[in-house]
């Protein structure tokens, strides 16, 4: 809980540090309100609604026991081993394997796998699966990382902002040393506008990777069973297809890029996820 709100604290002081420099350097005092309003509406938004978003982007819907009684049981007892209300359980129609976990707290959590994992994973891997996912539960990686992503979302749209507003041409100072001022704030803007967007991506990719570490081991101890996880996540690697809904905005939310993509060198820096092998071998260390 604090680590939210302190996330949550920083994301408004960077933001609004960041609409008073671009107001500055426009010499337009709409743009630091207008940050403000931004900045709170895309936070209470995907505080309440980042799960329905996610649901209708991944077009996830609903499972039954009778048709997924194995994923379904696992899901049960492991929230009862792990003391969480149990999740809303659904499923994704598509052959590639993955699963992700998403809500704003244990209470509103949901976990979600796709056909193509159910049907792939043997009883120990499924659950290795979703421990790992109930984890991100118990640890408050579903409300925290969701707070990442719109603070990197929201400085990414103000940067853009930013850029669109040198096209229209922002009010310029008359007075010389106002106008010298402002000038000075417009470099800096531009500093912000090209720095601030990478330094926000750098930074949801290296906690999101440490999250995942972090869930693999929490995982690995709820199910008791290390080697359950590493198979399955080798079983997911070995697998060349992508997830046919992945988008760049939700990727961090997956067991697994499901995008397919795998960094190196710089590119490294923004993935979102640790390497399949690294993860693997942490496991058969435990």
């Amino acid at each position: 809980m604090w680590r939210s709100r302190l996330l949550l604290f920083l994301f408004l002081v960077i933001l609004v540090g960041i609409g008073y420099v671009f107001a500055r350097a426009y010499n337009d005092p709409i743009i630091m309100p207008l940050a403000i309003v931004m900045a709170t509406a895309m936070t209470v938004g995907g505080f309440y609604y980042s799960d329905k978003v996610v649901l209708m982007t991944t077009g996830a819907r609903p499972v039954t026991e009778e048709e997924f009684p194995h994923y379904v049981n696992s899901v049960e007892g492991l929230a009862i081993a792990a003391g969480l209300p149990c999740p809303r359980i659904y499923v994704m129609d598509d052959p590639a394997p993955n699963a992700f976990a998403t809500g704003r707290d244990p209470e509103h959590a949901i976990i979600c796998a796709t056909t193509g994992l159910l049907a792939m994973m043997d009883r120990v891997e499924l659950e290795g699966v979703i421990g790992h996912e109930m984890s991100h539960i118990k640890n408050y990686d579903i409300r925290f990382m969701m707070l990442v992503a719109v603070m990197a979302g929201s400085i990414t749209l103000m940067a853009d902002f930013f850029w669109r507003m040198r096209w229209f041409g922002g009010g310029r100072d008359r007075d010389d040393e106002g106008g010298q001022i402002q000038a000075i704030f417009m470099i800096v803007g531009l500093v912000l506008a090209i720095l601030a967007p990478i330094s926000a991506m750098m930074i949801q990719a290296w906690i999101s990777r440490n999250r995942e570490y972090l869930a693999d081991a929490s995982g690995a101890m709820l199910t008791r069973y290390p080697d359950g996880l590493a198979s399955a996540l080798e079983k997911i690697e070995a697998d060349p297809e992508p997830l046919r809904s992945a988008n760049k905005a939700t990727a961090h939310l997956f067991i697994s890029n499901p995008l397919r993509e795998h960094g190196g060198g710089l590119n490294s820096l923004f993935d979102t996820h640790p390497p399949i092998e690294e993860r693997v071998r942490r496991l058969k260390e435990m």
